[in-house]
């Protein structure tokens, strides 16, 4: 790490992170109808999901101590090697028993991949320059997402729109082509993280397999202490559960308007692509909220907006109204992520900040795995506006828990409790003794493989 220079570790790590996040883009449009394709049921469609909810869930904590023990680079190119066979058996699997397995890979791979790339960084510019300000990489690699996975959806569309090639359906081509994707990048992450491994050794695995339950515990401990705190993780519940909507349930809406699942998914290719810009865009709008209405209080509209835009996903008649609604969800979403992030990480401080960001993101996957079974069973049982109407409402009412983070906020100066306008770590919940964060990470996963989502 120490023969680069603060520039090539910055250049280094977001042409990765592009190349990360490019398969990502090519697989939304056609993930969803694909499997429909391939003879699943929507409900087959949700259950297939919770394979990668339950596995993040289970592994969110623990692979940061592999990353920790065995090195970033080799918890990676695992990650990466994992990601491949799933794309690999998401091209030719035909039964539920075959996409339950690509999703519970999923799983593995977005565990295993959240946090190393970010931590390596972190790591490699301090290294080569300890008064280095690593932030500025750290928000380029928000842009270099939204673009990577907005070119990919773009091409993903415009492949399906092209139709089949050969005895290769159009709905299986971007598969395939993300595939190619994912081992170019696989090559590019062998060349160019260079890392000098912590000399850990297997102890330090074992110790860190054993030391995660206690993490756990004590991050859950923190959430006792705080209502603040509590509240704010308790979103992840709804907004995990609702953004079923339009991560799952979009694809199938436009395909009942559009009448065609194949123009469907071409459409959906250039309409992912904007949203992925809408919510840079809505990510644009950070300092303005912030100065007005403030940081909970906007958190808080915001759950109630995105929740009318997902009510115009389910109600408007044509594919125009359908994406026009689809454009302005993802413009919310982006302004949602920075003010959750924000006012969480404003609520602890120390050691355990990693663990409770990584417990905030943790607490979505049940919840997007319990939406994923419910909606999709609602979808089949009534219709798929339903199901879209009852995502709305659960998103709709996380907005009541910003509410002790904006009382604490009002707080005059001297009380406890932290608020939209303090400075980070202050108020903060305190956090008993120096203890090695689980996971060792500055940040999770930005993302699951459709959508951005906040903290995972």
């Amino acid at each position: 790490m120490s023969t680069l220079s603060v520039r090539q570790v910055r250049r280094r790590f977001l042409v990765l992170h592009g190349l990360r996040w490019l398969p990502t883009g090519l697989m939304v449009p056609v993930m969803i109808l694909l499997m429909q394709e391939r003879g699943l049921s929507l409900t087959q469609i949700g259950l297939v999901f919770t394979a990668q909810g339950v596995l993040v869930l289970a592994l969110e904590l623990p692979t940061g101590g592999f990353a920790d023990a065995l090195g970033r680079r080799p918890v990676l190119v695992a990650a990466w090697l994992v990601n491949l066979a799933a794309l690999a058996l998401f091209a030719v699997a035909d039964s539920f028993a075959l996409f339950f397995l690509v999703w519970a890979l999923q799983g593995v791979f977005r565990a295993l991949d959240s946090g190393p790339m970010e931590s390596w960084y972190v790591d490699a510019t301090l290294a080569a320059d300890p008064k280095a300000a690593y932030e500025r990489g750290l928000g380029h690699a928000g842009t270099v997402i939204g673009v990577a996975i907005s070119a990919g959806a773009l091409i993903g569309g415009g492949l399906v729109a092209l139709g089949p090639l050969g005895p290769v359906s159009a709905l299986t081509v971007p598969v395939l082509v993300a595939f190619a994707f994912q081992a170019v990048a696989l090559v590019a992450l062998l060349v160019l993280l260079v890392e000098v491994r912590p000399a850990k050794g297997p102890g330090a695995l074992r110790a860190s397999v054993v030391e995660a339950p206690r993490m756990v515990g004590q991050a859950v401990g923190l959430l006792r202490r705080s209502r603040v705190l509590l509240a704010l993780v308790a979103v992840e519940l709804f907004w995990g559960f609702g953004m079923v909507t339009f991560e799952s349930l979009l694809p199938l809406r436009l395909a009942e308007v559009v009448g065609d699942a194949d123009r469907a998914a071409a459409l959906l290719g250039p309409a992912s692509s904007a949203a992925w810009l809408a919510s840079a865009a809505g990510a644009a709008l950070t300092p303005l909220l912030l100065r007005w209405p403030g940081a909970a209080p906007g958190a808080a509209l915001l759950r109630i907006l995105q929740g009318l835009t997902v009510v115009g996903m389910g109600l408007f008649a044509g594919p125009v109204g359908v994406l026009v609604a689809y454009l302005a969800c993802y413009t919310v979403h982006g302004a949602s992520n920075p003010l959750h992030m924000g006012l969480l990480h404003r609520q602890v401080d120390g050691p355990y900040r990693t663990s409770v960001i990584s417990l905030n993101s943790m607490v979505a996957q049940p919840a997007g795995a319990i939406g994923g079974v419910v909606l999709t069973m609602l979808a089949q049982a009534t219709s798929i506006s339903t199901a879209l109407l009852v995502g709305a409402v659960v998103l709709a009412a996380a907005a009541p828990l910003y509410l002790p983070a904006w009382r604490a906020g009002r707080r005059p100066e001297g009380v406890a409790g932290p608020g939209p306008g303090t400075e980070p770590g202050a108020g903060a919940v305190p956090v008993p003794g120096p203890v090695e964060p689980a996971g060792g990470r500055p940040g999770v996963d930005a993302a699951s493989v459709s959508a951005p989502v906040h903290g995972s």
